[in-house]
């Protein structure tokens, strides 16, 4: 299936901004991870189509996940 992932700031750091990829059926959000080589817990935020999603959440083919890093500051 494919899924658009769309990455911001740091995770943006040798990668891309926007990209179509290719997943197995009953990928998670983990899974993309996992490919992309963001480690788990430097995840802030995931969404699917503009909503909030866990990191277990199933994609769908054609889906677009944005993928949000953990922000620090003080």
């Amino acid at each position: 299936m494919k899924i658009t992932v769309k990455l911001f700031a740091g995770f943006r750091n040798d990668r891309f901004k926007v990209d179509d990829l290719e997943f197995p059926e009953n990928a998670t959000v983990v899974d993309v991870l996992d490919a992309l080589k963001i480690n788990s817990p430097e995840l802030g935020v995931a969404m699917i189509n503009g909503r909030h999603v866990t990191r277990e959440h199933v994609l769908a083919d054609g889906e677009t996940l944005s993928l949000f890093p953990k922000v620090g500051g003080g």
